[in-house]
């Protein structure tokens, strides 16, 4: 584009001094400016935690990155005439860390049901998260370490201390680097009906999640993380190997975290071929079915008990659920099962989510990382939307689409935080946010007819707009717990999203981002990622400094409100020169899309990146030069690819009334 004239650049700079209070309403600068600020534009360089060996300035992890282990062999008594489980648990305990360790804090969730807990105290009893009145708590009857110091098991007891969900154990040797001690615990408790949402029972049916102590993380960022379980906050846990048995009423079917290793004790020898068959096959098989649950063929035995058994590989966590009137189905991607167990009640909705779970794990596996667990079960019940490693629990859904929404969002959870091992209890958008990010895809591919992935991402911005708008919208990069449920959706989960989304297609470009997005996961897979690793991994592959980005979308909360402030145009013969001032009116800087309509109906796109804002966030001027074209408008945004809170003064002249291709 040739240079525009010197007299109309003039004209256009003295026409943003003269407008009143400025051209963006700001008051004059005083002659001399002595108030001695740093630099506190949306462009200053960002702070960070500073890299060291354990996590680099490139947001990989370090060459003396470490983080501890924990192995569970855990057993399960249910007892549904009492409505408690009874548990014992041996945790083998590895230090990595390079401090030595005099105690060690575990979590005792089910705590969060004692009287006056602070669960209680925060959230309205009749709430989601609240604890509905149950009076239950964890009961330990023995906590001892064992040692095989002097040959032969030794058995401690050892002193604790119960800080509401978190419990301190001061153990009898300390544990040194490298070093891994034994545990040896039995507790009981009464499950509650509602658990928070996240676990409980429903008449016959059970989902026994949060249900043993479990060792708190500590990690070369805050040392043993001892946050409270309050509901909203979710979880940050270890990773290790686990040995599960899960001992129930004949009659019940058990699914959960892991492989069954027992299927000869527990299923008949038609399901184990039904099985056999499912494992080759992408469409479901039925494993047990309806008129087997109501002939009794579908159980191997009809009074006793029955224990189930389940071993799960480099995982953080493992639950189960348990009901007599389970249907089961099941198919398989790549060898890896995909099962659904409901109630017959659930049938019309639920028929095809086997199949769910299959498309689910194919479609996060060939667009980000593959699924590396040999399972993934969705179950249906009480709970309205939860996840646990290789285990999804939804309710019924009103129908097929709202199903697959809360299906495919709990197992994208298997990617974040089950393999990509955040800080929930920190840092919710960091797994939240980037599953609903995830989520638009698998939505997109699952049923187009609701919109492709671009038409959803709309959708969340245009729920972003609005919060804006209405001025109910809040920084990103807040603890959970202190989020107003109602606006927890919103903060944790669209708001991220829409800020990935921004990110992808109108800050980095598809290609940038998805090579740093796949390798934030690969890098930080069965890790605990901060988020400055997400920063930092996303500008190392992406190549892009982002401090602006981070800044607005995660730390503050500015709004976006971009306009044409003014258009200066000369004509001289065929040819049009136009100046354009383009306005910034928020704190908040994007990228300037903006498209330029001309009298004989053509029109053209010009797009420039958000640096461009970086010298003076308030205004930017661009010079055209149409040769045999005349201007007759200007539209900013036309496609609403981004957030603006005002689009009244997006334009100027006639816009285009087509968009271009």
């Amino acid at each position: 584009m040739q240079a525009f004239s010197r007299a109309a650049g003039v004209l256009l700079a003295t026409a943003a001094l003269t407008l009143p209070g400025g051209a963006h309403g700001q008051a004059t600068r005083p002659a001399f400016d002595s108030i001695g600020v740093g630099d506190t534009s949306m462009f200053a360089p960002l702070t960070l935690p500073s890299p060291n060996l354990y996590r680099t300035g490139s947001g990989a992890p370090g060459p003396k990155y470490w983080q501890n282990r924990a192995d569970y062999d855990l057993e399960a008594t249910l007892d549904t005439a009492k409505t408690t489980l009874e548990g014992k648990l041996r945790l083998r305990y590895t230090n990595n860390s390079p401090d030595t360790l005099r105690f060690i804090w575990m979590q005792m969730e089910q705590n969060a049901f004692k009287d006056k807990s602070l669960n209680s105290l925060i959230f309205p009893q009749e709430s989601r998260f609240g604890a509905r009145g149950f009076e239950g708590g964890d009961m330990v009857e023995h906590f001892d370490q064992i040692s095989t110091r002097s040959g032969a098991p030794a058995r401690t007891g050892l002193k604790t201390r119960v800080e509401g969900t978190m419990m301190k154990v001061d153990l009898a040797e300390p544990l040194a680097p490298g070093k891994t001690t034994t545990l040896d615990v039995a507790w009981h408790f009464l499950i509650p009906e509602h658990g928070a949402d996240r676990m409980g029972h429903d008449g016959a049916l059970y989902e026994l999640a949060q249900w043993y102590p479990r060792v708190a993380v500590y990690d070369d960022v805050r040392g043993w993380n001892t946050e409270p379980y309050l509901g909203q906050g979710e979880f940050y846990l270890e990773y290790g190997d686990f040995n599960v048995a899960v001992t129930v009423p004949a009659g019940y079917i058990v699914a959960g975290t892991g492989e069954l290793t027992n299927p000869r004790e527990v299923l008949t020898p038609t399901q184990i071929t039904r099985l056999a068959k499912a494992a080759k096959s992408d469409s479901a098989v039925q494993i047990v079915s309806a008129a087997e649950l109501q002939s009794g063929a579908a159980r191997t035995k009809k009074s006793g008990t029955l224990t189930w058994r389940f071993h799960a590989k480099n995982v953080r966590d493992a639950v189960w659920a348990a009901s007599p009137d389970f249907i089961w189905d099941a198919s398989s991607w790549k060898g890896k099962m995909a099962y659904a167990y409901y109630r017959p009640s659930a049938v019309d909705t639920w028929k095809d989510a086997a199949d769910m779970s299959r498309m689910s794990i194919m479609e996060y596996s060939e667009r980000w990382l593959e699924y590396p667990y040999p399972q993934i079960t969705a179950i249906e019940g009480p709970i309205s939307g939860m996840e646990y490693p290789m285990v999804a629990m939804e309710n019924k859904s009103k129908d097929k689409y709202d199903l697959y929404n809360v299906v495919t969002h709990e197992i994208g959870h298997m990617w974040f935080p089950m393999i990509v091992g955040s800080n929930e209890r920190m840092h919710m958008w960091q797994d939240e946010g980037f599953n609903t990010f995830i989520n638009t895809f698998s939505e997109a591919r699952r049923y187009p007819e609701k919109g492709d992935q671009m038409a959803r991402a709309l959708g969340e911005r245009e729920y972003v707009e609005g919060a804006m708008k209405q001025n109910v919208d809040g920084p990103i990069e807040v603890n959970p717990d202190r989020i107003n449920p109602a606006l927890l959706g919103l903060e944790a989960y669209v708001k991220p999203s829409v800020g990935l989304q921004l990110l992808r297609q109108e800050i980095m470009g598809p290609a940038a981002f998805d090579d740093a997005f796949r390798t934030y996961a690969r890098r930080w897979a069965f890790k605990h990622p901060t988020p400055a690793d997400f920063f930092r991994t996303m500008e190392d592959v992406g190549g892009r400094r982002l401090d602006w980005f981070w800044r607005e979308w995660f730390f503050e909360n500015p709004h976006f409100d971009q306009a044409i402030d003014t258009v200066v145009t000369k004509t001289t013969g065929d040819t049009m020169d136009v100046a354009v001032m383009y306005g910034n009116r928020a704190r908040g800087v994007l990228p300037i899309h903006a498209r330029f309509t001309f009298s004989d109906g053509s029109a053209e796109n010009y797009d420039y990146p958000a640096e461009v804002w970086s010298t003076n966030t308030s205004h930017y001027v661009r010079r055209y030069r149409f040769v045999g074209k005349k201007l007759t408008g200007i539209e900013l945004d036309p496609d609403k690819r981004l957030v603006d809170l005002n689009r009244d003064n997006n334009g100027w002249g006639n816009v285009a009334k087509k968009p271009v291709s």
